[in-house]
C-alpha cells in the first residue's frame, strides 16, 4: 500500500497530510461495551442504518469447579449481522474435541463451551470472540480447577488414623526464603490484612515461601494474643465498644478490627492449623475453599422454565436447590436483579425454594433471566405478549401470576423430599463418625504448636488441665506443620463450660459468613464436614444453622437452628429444634446473634427495620371495590406509619395521578387522601397507592366501579329461521353493560312501507327472539334498546327482514365412514351451509352398491333422521357401498350431497406388520433411492398392506416429516430436496384401512453423498505437454468423477503453486488459469484428487516460451578441401530454452534455391562437404524451438565464380501519353422532388484530370460549409443528402466541377410535396443580368396529376433557355 511505501522512506514535504489520511482512515476504532470487562474493536468509522458491531449481552462467568467435574461457560452476543462466535485459551488450544466442546442453544440465544473432566492442565484464561464484518468483541474469563480435598478423601475411605500418615500427606518442601520477611512493614501489612491479601503482599515484597510466613505470622499473633491484659468475663458491651470472649484463664478484651483479622482467643492457633490443613498447592485460602467447596455442591433439583406473561401481569420463575443457600444471584442480560419494586426475590424458610416476581410485565421485561447458584446456573425464556382480551368499557381487568408451563410441581414437596435427603446423608455420616469413635480409633491426642513464646511444657499442662476439668476434651496427636517444618499442628475441640447466647450488636463493616466456628476460627459447614471427617469429635453438630432475618419494628421475630442431638440445652426447645423468639422488636435489637452448642457456633443477622405500612382495618376496607355512579365522586383514604420521611404515589391503571381540575391528592405525614370528581365510565380501573422509604415500599390496591347505562346491542343481527310463519334471529349483548348486567331487551317492530313502529314488549336477557305475528312475504325491520338497573341503552336497528320465502338447503358436505362391520355401517355428516333460511328439521340418507345406478332410501320416508349421524344396518357383508344425504327444512327437502367414499361392508381390517429388507440402492447430494419388501399377510394377525409413508430426520433433530402427504403403492420411494452431506434417518411405515404398522428404521443413517467413487478422470483426450507463446493464457481443465466430493490439489513441480495461478473447482471439473504467462511459469503441473474411497493423479508439462532470436555473427572455416566448417554465436535464448536447437541451410550459385544440409543440430558449428571449387556459396543459420524458426544469419560468401560477360537487352521506349482533361459531367443532376419531413439525395458523375474539386450551391450560396448538408465525393460521384426536407429547402441546387484544365456546371430545382406554391430560382447562362430574376408559379392543391407534370415541362424549358 501506500502507507507501506512511504514507511520505507522519508516522507516529502507534501506527503505528510497524506499519510496522516491514510493512517487515520486504515485504523480501527476501540471502545468499551456496556457490559463490564467487554472491548469492541470497530473497523469502520461509520456504520449503516440497521448495522452494528458485536456485543456481549451477558458475558461468560467466572467458574471454579473440583477436578474431574463439568465446567460451563455461557455467553449471549448481539450484532447485525450476526456475529460468529469462537472460544480460545491463554495457554494451549482447544483443539481436543472430546473434552471441549462448542454449541449454540437456539431456545435461548447462549453460546457454550463445556469442559468434560477438568484437571489442573485446565486452568487458565479463556477467550470469547464474537466477529463480524464490521467490528469484534472479546472478553475473558478464568477457570479453577480444586484438587486438594481428595486428599483428606482418600485419607477418610483408608481408615487409617496413624499420625505418621497425616505427616506424609501434610509434608511439603521448603522454599528458597526472600528478603522481605525482615522487612517490618511486611508484618504490619501481613497483621494488618485480610487473610485473601496475602499472597498479593507476599509478591509485592518478593516473598516466595508463603507456608513459611503463614507460620511465623501466627507465632506473631500468638504473641500479640499472649501480652494482653486479662479483663473480666463478658456481660454486656462497655463503653468503649469493646467486646469480651470466655475463656478458661478470664476474658480476653476483642474489639472490631481485632475479630476481623482473626485475632479472638489465645486458642487462635488451633484454628489456624486447620486453616493451613485445608490449603492445597493452588494457593486458595480457606474462606476460597469454603465458599467453592459449599457452593460446587450445590445444583438444581428443579430449573427455572419459560415463561409466556401478557401486559400488566406478573411473571414467577421458581427454582429448588439440591443444598440450601441464603441467597441465589438472577440476572437479566448480563446484569444482576435486586429486590426492590420491579423484581421482589424470595426465599423459603428452608433456603431451597428461590423465587423471582417480575410485576407489571411489559415489553422491556422480554429476554432471558438466569439463576445462578455458585458455579451452577440456569436460564429460560420470558415472553411479553399482548393483551388478548382487554378490558371491555374501559374497566381493568385482575392482575394475574404468570408461571412456567406444563405440568406445575409441587415445589414446596420436592423442597421437603430434598431436605430430608439431606438430612438422611448427614445422620450417616454422623452415624459413621460415632461408630468410629466408640471403636478407639481416635485416641491420640493432637496438641498445637505455633512457635511462640508458650513453651510446650505450659501448653501440656494447660491441655491436661482443661480435660481434668471438662472431662470432655478430644485431642489428636501432633502432626508435622505445612511446609516441612519441624513445628506441630493439630486441633483442641473444648465443649464449653455452658451453654450461652450472646448478643453482637452491628458494628462490624462486613457480616461474617454463617456456619461452623471452632476456637474463634471461621469454617464452613462443607470445610467443617471435612474437617469432622478428618478428627471425629462425638459432639453434636447443626444440622440446620440460623438464618439472617429482616424484622418489621414493633412486630414478632425468630430465629432458628436444629442439632444432630437432643442432648443439649438451649431457648425454647423443641425436641433438637432451639428457637429465640423477639416478641416485639425495636431498632436497638439489630445486631448479629450467636447461638452455642458444645463449641460449636452458628450466627445470623437480625436487620430491624421501619418500612412503611398501612392501618389494618383501613387497608381491609380499602381493598374493597367502590362503586360510583357516573358524575359522582369517589374518594380513597388510607392510614400508614413507617419511618419518615415516606413518598406517596397514587396510580390507576399503572399511570401515575397528577393532581388537575378532577383529579385532588391530600399528603401527610400519617395518612393519605385522594378525590376523583365527576367520575366517568372511562375512570374505571385498578386504584393504586404506593409508600416507599428508606427501610422499604409497600402497596394497596383496589378497584374503582363507575356505574353508568349501557351502550347498544351489537348487531348486525343474524337471521336463524325464516319463513311464513316466523322469524327468528339474534343479536349480540352491548360491548360495555355499565358495569350493571342487562335485565332485560326492549323490542319494537316496523313493517317495511310504513312510518309507525309497534312494540313488542320487554324480552329476557337472552339476546335473540322469534317474532311469530308475521304475513308472509312481508319484510319487517326490528329496534332493540338494553334495559339495566342504570338505565336503558340506545337503539339498535336491524336490516330488513323477509318472511314467507321459500328457499330450500343447500347440500351437505359428503358423508364421512366413521366405522364398518359385517352387518353395519357407522356414518356421519355435517350441516349445510345454507340452511334456507329456516331450521333443518332433519336429513334424508341414500345408498347405492357399487357398479349400480340405483339410489336406495335408508331411512323410512315418514321418519326423517334427526341427528347428524346414523348406523346403516341394512348391508350385505362383502359389498362395497357408497352414501349421499340431503337437508330438510319448513320449505321441503333440499339437494343430495356428493357420495361418500366407497366402503366395503365387512369387520375393521388389522393393521399390517413392519415392512422388511429397508435398504437404501442409491444416493446423491440431494437425492436418496429407499427399497424395501412389503409386509406378510397373516390373517388373523397383520393384513395386507395398502400403502406406505417414508419418513426422515435429519441426524441433529428429533421431529420426524414425512416425504409423501399420500400413501404409495410401490415399495422403493426417491427421497428429494436433501441437504449436501447432512445426515439422515429413513424409516417406512406400511399402513391399510386398519390402521398404520410399527415402523421400520434404518439401523444406520445415511448421508446425503453419491455412493463411494474412486476418483478417475473422465476425458481421455488430456495432454500432458502443451507450449505456450509468453504473455499468452494458460489453461488446463481436468474433468474427473469421484464420490464424495474430493479435495483437489495443484503442484508446480512438487511445490504448491504461486498466487498468480487461480485455481476454479466444480463437482466435476478443475481448471488451473495463468492469465498471462512468463518464461518462469514453465514446468511440470500435477493435480491430486483425493478423497476417502482414493486418489488420483496426473502431471502436465507446461513451456511457455516464444520465437527465438537469431543466432550470432556466421564465420567459414576450411580445414579440409572440399569441405567448409560453419561457425556461428549462440542464439541469446540457448540458455533459458534447453529445447532449443539449430538448423544450417546452403545456397550453391548454380541452383539458387536454398536447401538444408543439417537440422536439429544442438552445438553452434557443422561442417559441410562437396563443396567445389570455382561456385560460390551461401549459408544460413537458424535457431528453432517449440514455438517456430527465427530470422536467418547469414555467412559471408565462400568460393569464387568466373567471370562472365554483360548480356545487353534493349528496351524500346514509349512516348508518354498526356491524359489531362477538362471537367465533365457523365451523368447530370436530375429534377427533384421531395416530401415535407422526408430525406433527399441529389447525385451526379464527373470526370476530369486532374481531379476537378467538387463545390455545391443553393441559389447561388455555397454549402460546402454549411453542416446541415451532407455532401460525399467517391470516386467522381458527387452527392447531397438532405436529412429532413423542409419549406426552406425548396430551391435551385447547383454542382461546380473545376480543375486546372477547365470548369463544367449542372443545376437542378428541388420541389416539395404539399406546398401550395413552387419558386424556382433561374440561372441564365448566356446573360449575367438576368441571374436575379425570380420566377413563382401558383399551383393550386386542387389541380389534377397531369396539370403538374405539364407545369414541369415549362420549367425544363425555362431552365433549356
Amino acid at each position: 500500500t501506500r502507507a507501506q511505501r512511504m514507511k520505507q522512506r522519508p516522507p516529502a514535504e507534501g506527503e505528510k497530510g497524506i499519510f496522516f489520511l491514510i493512517y487515520i482512515s486504515s485504523s480501527a476504532i476501540r471502545r468499551r461495551s456496556k457490559t463490564p470487562g467487554v472491548m469492541i474493536t470497530q473497523y469502520t468509522i461509520r456504520l449503516p442504518e440497521g448495522k452494528s458491531t458485536p456485543d456481549f449481552q451477558c458475558k461468560p462467568a467466572p467458574v471454579t469447579t473440583q477436578e474431574g467435574k463439568l465446567a460451563v461457560f455461557k455467553a449471549v452476543v448481539t450484532g447485525n449481522p450476526k456475529p460468529d462466535v469462537s472460544w480460545r485459551r491463554t495457554r494451549g488450544n482447544l483443539s481436543d474435541k472430546d473434552k471441549f466442546k462448542q454449541n449454540y442453544n437456539e431456545s435461548t440465544g447462549e453460546y457454550i463451551l463445556e469442559i468434560h473432566k477438568v484437571t489442573a492442565a485446565e486452568t487458565d484464561t479463556y477467550k470469547c470472540y464474537a466477529v463480524n464484518e464490521f467490528g469484534k468483541a472479546v472478553c475473558s474469563t478464568t477457570l479453577g480447577v480444586l484438587d486438594g480435598k481428595i486428599y483428606y478423601l482418600n485419607l477418610l475411605f483408608s481408615g487409617s488414623t496413624n499420625p505418621e500418615d497425616f505427616r506424609k500427606m501434610l509434608r511439603k518442601s521448603k522454599v528458597e526464603k526472600a528478603n522481605g520477611d525482615n522487612n517490618e512493614k511486611f508484618w504490619d501489612a501481613m497483621l494488618n490484612a485480610d487473610r485473601r491479601d496475602y499472597e498479593r503482599i507476599c509478591s509485592e515484597y518478593e516473598v516466595t515461601d508463603l507456608q513459611l510466613i503463614l507460620k511465623k505470622l501466627e507465632e506473631k499473633r500468638t504473641a500479640r494474643a499472649q501480652n494482653r491484659n486479662k479483663v473480666r468475663k463478658l456481660t454486656a458491651p462497655t463503653q468503649d465498644g469493646l467486646f469480651s470472649v470466655k475463656s478458661n484463664d478470664g476474658v480476653i478484651p476483642c474489639d472490631v478490627d481485632a475479630e476481623e483479622h482473626g485475632v479472638r482467643s489465645a486458642g487462635r492457633t488451633n484454628g489456624n492449623r486447620i486453616n493451613r490443613l485445608l490449603q492445597n498447592d493452588s494457593g486458595l485460602h480457606l474462606g476460597d475453599v469454603e465458599e467453592v467447596n459449599l457452593l460446587s455442591n450445590v445444583d438444581f433439583v428443579i430449573k427455572i422454565q419459560e415463561i409466556k406473561a401478557e401486559e400488566r401481569d406478573d411473571a414467577l420463575f421458581e427454582c429448588v436447590l439440591t443444598h440450601p443457600l441464603p441467597k441465589i444471584t438472577w440476572m437479566k442480560k448480563g446484569i444482576a436483579l435486586e429486590d426492590g419494586e420491579k423484581y421482589s426475590i424470595t426465599v423459603s424458610t428452608d433456603r431451597l425454594i428461590h423465587k423471582l416476581l417480575i410485576k407489571d410485565c411489559s415489553k422491556t421485561d422480554k429476554g432471558i433471566y438466569s439463576a445462578i447458584a455458585g458455579i451452577t446456573s440456569c436460564s429460560a425464556w420470558l415472553v411479553v405478549e399482548a393483551k388478548k382480551n382487554p378490558a371491555s368499557g374501559g374497566t381493568k381487568a385482575v392482575r394475574k401470576t404468570a408461571l412456567a408451563g406444563g405440568a406445575q410441581t409441587d415445589l414446596e414437596k420436592v423442597a421437603k423430599e430434598q431436605q430430608m435427603k439431606n438430612q438422611q446423608e448427614m445422620e450417616k455420616i454422623l452415624k459413621a463418625v460415632k461408630a468410629k469413635h466408640a471403636a478407639g480409633k481416635t485416641k491420640e491426642e493432637v496438641s498445637s504448636h505455633s512457635g511462640g513464646d508458650l513453651r510446650e511444657s505450659e501448653r501440656k499442662e494447660k491441655a491436661q488441665s482443661k480435660n481434668s476439668e471438662d472431662g470432655a476434651a478430644t485431642n489428636l496427636d501432633d502432626l508435622d506443620g505445612v511446609g516441612g517444618s519441624s513445628g506441630q499442628a493439630g486441633l483442641q475441640v473444648h465443649p464449653p463450660e455452658e451453654k450461652t447466647m450472646e448478643l453482637d450488636p452491628a458494628r462490624q463493616s462486613r457480616s461474617e459468613p454463617k456456619g461452623w466456628q471452632s476456637t474463634g476460627e471461621r469454617i464452613s459447614n462443607n470445610v467443617c464436614s471435612d474437617v469432622w471427617r478428618l478428627f471425629p469429635d462425638p459432639g453434636v453438630q447443626f444440622v440446620c444453622g440460623l438464618s439472617d432475618v429482616d424484622a418489621i419494628i414493633s412486630e414478632m421475630a425468630e430465629l432458628t437452628c436444629k442439632l444432630s442431638s437432643e442432648d443439649c440445652e438451649g431457648l425454647a426447645i423443641d425436641g433438637p429444634i432451639h428457637k429465640l423468639v423477639i416478641v416485639k422488636c425495636i431498632e436497638e435489637y439489630s445486631g448479629k446473634y450467636r447461638f452455642e452448642a458444645d463449641g460449636r457456633k452458628t450466627e445470623a443477622m437480625v436487620n430491624v427495620k421501619d418500612p412503611p405500612r398501612f392501618d389494618s382495618e383501613g387497608l381491609c376496607a380499602f381493598t374493597e371495590p367502590l362503586t360510583v355512579k357516573v358524575g359522582h365522586h369517589a374518594i380513597f383514604k388510607l392510614q400508614f406509619v413507617g419511618y419518615k420521611p415516606i413518598k406517596i404515589q397514587w396510580y390507576r391503571d399503572g399511570e401515575e395521578l397528577q393532581e388537575d381540575n378532577n383529579t385532588k391528592i391530600e399528603k401527610s405525614s400519617s395518612h393519605s387522601r385522594l378525590l376523583l370528581s365527576r367520575c366517568q365510565r372511562k375512570d374505571t380501573g385498578e386504584i393504586k397507592i404506593k409508600l416507599k422509604n428508606d427501610h422499604g415500599f409497600t402497596e394497596a390496591v383496589s378497584q374503582l366501579i363507575v356505574l353508568d347505562k349501557p351502550t347498544p346491542p351489537l348487531g348486525p343481527a343474524e337471521v336463524m329461521e325464516s319463513s311464513a310463519s316466523c322469524i327468528e334471529f339474534k343479536w349480540r349483548p352491548p360491548k360495555d353493560d355499565g358495569g350493571s348486567p342487562v335485565t332485560n331487551y326492549i323490542l319494537e317492530r316496523q313493517q317495511v312501507g310504513r312510518n309507525t313502529w309497534k312494540k313488542i314488549g320487554e324480552l329476557p336477557a337472552v339476546p335473540k327472539h322469534r317474532d311469530t305475528d308475521v304475513d308472509r312475504g312481508r319484510k319487517y325491520c326490528y329496534r332493540i334498546r338494553a334495559v339495566t338497573s342504570e338505565g336503558t341503552s340506545e337503539v339498535m336497528e336491524t336490516d330488513e327482514m323477509q318472511a314467507g320465502k321459500f328457499a330450500f338447503p343447500g347440500p351437505p358436505a359428503p358423508p364421512k365412514v366413521v366405522s364398518a362391520f359385517n352387518d353395519c355401517i357407522n356414518l356421519s355428516w355435517v350441516s349445510p351451509a345454507n340452511s334456507g333460511g329456516s331450521r333443518i328439521l332433519g336429513y334424508i340418507l341414500e345408498k347405492r352398491k357399487k357398479g349400480s345406478n340405483l339410489w336406495t332410501v335408508v331411512n323410512a320416508s315418514d321418519e326423517i333422521i334427526k341427528e347428524k349421524k346414523y348406523a346403516v344396518k341394512d348391508v350385505v357383508e362383502g359389498i362395497e357401498y357408497e352414501f349421499r344425504v340431503s337437508a330438510i327444512n319448513l320449505s321441503g327437502a333440499g339437494e343430495f350431497s356428493n357420495p361418500s367414499e366407497f366402503v366395503f361392508a365387512r369387520d375393521p381390517k388389522k393393521p399390517p406388520g413392519k415392512v422388511t429388507s429397508l435398504k437404501v440402492t442409491e444416493t446423491s447430494y440431494t437425492n436418496m433411492v429407499v427399497t424395501w419388501t412389503k409386509p406378510e399377510d397373516k390373517p388373523g394377525e397383520q393384513d395386507e398392506a395398502k400403502g406406505y409413508f417414508v419418513e426422515i430426520r435429519q441426524a441433529d433433530c428429533t421431529e420426524w416429516s414425512r416425504c409423501n402427504s399420500t400413501p404409495i403403492i410401490m415399495t422403493s420411494f426417491n427421497v428429494k430436496s436433501l441437504k449436501s452431506m447432512d445426515m439422515y434417518w429413513v424409516r417406512v411405515i406400511a399402513m391399510n384401512d386398519g390402521g398404520e404398522s410399527a415402523t421400520e428404521e434404518l439401523p444406520r443413517y445415511v448421508l446425503a453423498m453419491p455412493l463411494p467413487v474412486r476418483p478417475k478422470f473422465t476425458n481421455k483426450k488430456m495432454k500432458s505437454f502443451m507450449v505456450v507463446r509468453a504473455g499468452n493464457s494458460v489453461r488446463i481443465t481436468v474433468n474427473f468423477e469421484a464420490s464424495p466430493r474430493p479435495e483437489v490439489t495443484w503442484l508446480k513441480d512438487n511445490v504448491p503453486l504461486t498466487k498468480r495461478v487461480t485455481i476454479s473447482n466444480s463437482d466435476g471439473s478443475s481448471q488451473l488459469l495463468i492469465p498471462t504467462s512468463e518464461r518462469s511459469d514453465s514446468g511440470i503441473y500435477s493435480i491430486l484428487v483425493k478423497n476417502f474411497a482414493g486418489q488420483e493423479t496426473f502431471s502436465t508439462e507446461v513451456r511457455v516460451t516464444d520465437d527465438p532470436k537469431p543466432p550470432g555473427p556466421v564465420e567459414l572455416e576450411e580445414s579440409v578441401p572440399g569441405t567448409v566448417t560453419v561457425i556461428w554465436k549462440p542464439s541469446p535464448d540457448e540458455k533459458r530454452d534447453d529445447r532449443l536447437h539449430y538448423t544450417v541451410s546452403k545456397l550453391d550459385s548454380t541452383k539458387h534455391t536454398w536447401i538444408t544440409v543439417a537440422d536439429r543440430l544442438f552445438n553452434n558449428k557443422f561442417t559441410v562437404c562437396n563443396i567445389m571449387q570455382g561456385r560460390e556459396y551461401h549459408f544460413r543459420v537458424y535457431a528453432k524451438n517449440d514455438m517456430g524458426i527465427s530470422a536467418p544469419s547469414e555467412s559471408p560468401t565462400w568460393g569464387m565464380e568466373k567471370k562472365k560477360d554483360k548480356f545487353v537487352i534493349s528496351e524500346p521506349t514509349n512516348k508518354d501519353c498526356d491524359l489531362r482533361c477538362a471537367p465533365a459531367f457523365i451523368v447530370p443532376l436530375k429534377l427533384q422532388t421531395a416530401t415535407a419531413g422526408y430525406e433527399c439525395l441529389m447525385s451526379c458523375a464527373v470526370k476530369g484530370n486532374p481531379t476537378p474539386r467538387i463545390t455545391w450551391y443553393r441559389n447561388h450560396v455555397s454549402l460546402n460549409t454549411d453542416t446541415n448538408f451532407y455532401i460525399s465525393n467517391v470516386f467522381g460521384v458527387c452527392s447531397l443528402k438532405i436529412l429532413r426536407v423542409g419549406p426552406k429547402d425548396m430551391a435551385e441546387y447547383t454542382v461546380i466541377a473545376e480543375n486546372s484544365q477547365g470548369r463544367a456546371e449542372c443545376s437542378t430545382v428541388l420541389n416539395i410535396r404539399g406546398e401550395r406554391g413552387t419558386r424556382l430560382h433561374l440561372h441564365h447562362k448566356k446573360e449575367q443580368r438576368l441571374r436575379g430574376i425570380h420566377l413563382f408559379f401558383c399551383l393550386s392543391p386542387m389541380q389534377s396529376e397531369e396539370t403538374w407534370h405539364l407545369w414541369l415541362k415549362v420549367i425544363y424549358l425555362i431552365q433549356g433557355l
